[in-house]
């Protein structure tokens, strides 16, 4: 067993992921980590053959198909929660091709580990997958007796481990994507994860971004709008700035009034915060 901090830096999930750990936790604790993660990207790429891919044939071909991978299978099922607690606003299968088809047109039987789809769709994990990983991974780490660790998978989407090294929460500033030198918010991790979506700033104009894609019409989103969302679960954190990026007024007061303290959107075409927050805020 070690106790000095270390870090894994690699690519996987069409990013740069990087692990850092503290302390104490077995020698191979950063390498399960690791395996963590890129098992959650052979299962839910789109990039190369995946089971994902397959799944995504079938269900464009319009064919049921039978859900054989345990973490395709454990994704789908995190999706469906995702779902609900969005008001239906987080969809993997936004997509322009599909218009208004989406996530509401498919049926997923968790008892039969089945799912099919009255309409072609596919899905595309995007920025949930990552935060998925990042779930996995930290449970890696807390199984090899890790009790402090910090992890990123691109910078927009945060996991740590327990409290920082030094004691407290883990503090993070996130810069204001369209004015150099300023800060959006400054925050505290303590044992949390973070995600970051934002329709403007450098590498959010890539076409097929999902967070870009309105669930129901399939239009895109072309407000300038940034949101953070703390939640336990990297992939609940994914779901929900996924979620306020294409709500409309309505439902983004609604999802942020149930948690106004780990939920933010900032409308960026007035250089104004819905809600306003100012100076360090302690994550509860």
């Amino acid at each position: 067993m070690t106790a000095l901090a270390d870090v894994e830096r690699f690519v996987a999930m069409g990013t740069r992921i990087e692990v850092h750990r503290f302390g104490a936790g077995a020698d191979d604790a950063l390498a399960a980590a690791r395996r963590a993660i890129e098992t959650v990207d052979d299962a839910l790429t789109i990039h190369r053959p995946s089971p994902t891919t397959a799944l995504n044939e079938r269900l464009l071909a319009g064919q049921e198909a039978a859900i054989d991978d345990a973490v395709l299978f454990e994704a789908l099922v995190a999706i469906d929660a995702a779902h609900a607690e969005t008001l239906g606003l987080f969809d993997p299968t936004a997509d322009r091709r599909f218009g208004a088809v989406g996530w509401g047109d498919v049926t997923f039987d968790r008892a039969t580990a089945r799912i099919a789809a009255a309409h072609p769709v596919a899905l595309d994990f995007g920025g949930f997958g990552k935060g998925f990983a990042l779930d996995r991974a930290c449970a890696a780490l807390r199984a090899a007796g890790v009790g402090s660790a910090c992890l990123s998978a691109g910078e927009s989407s945060i996991a740590t481990v327990g409290q920082h090294p030094l004691g407290g929460g883990w503090p993070f500033a996130i810069p204001h994507p369209l004015l150099p030198g300023r800060t959006l918010i400054e925050l505290e991790l303590d044992d949390e994860s973070l995600s970051i979506s934002s329709t403007v700033g450098a590498g959010t104009q890539t076409p097929e971004r999902a967070a870009m894609i309105r669930p129901g019409s399939g239009a895109a989103v072309t407000a300038a709008r940034c949101t953070i969302v703390v939640d336990r679960l990297g992939a609940s954190a994914e779901a929900m700035s996924t979620a306020l990026i294409v709500a409309d007024d309505a439902r983004a007061a609604r999802l942020i009034g149930a948690h106004p303290t780990h939920r933010f959107l900032f409308d960026l075409s007035q250089e104004a915060g819905m809600p306003a927050p100012s100076g360090r805020m302690q994550v509860q």
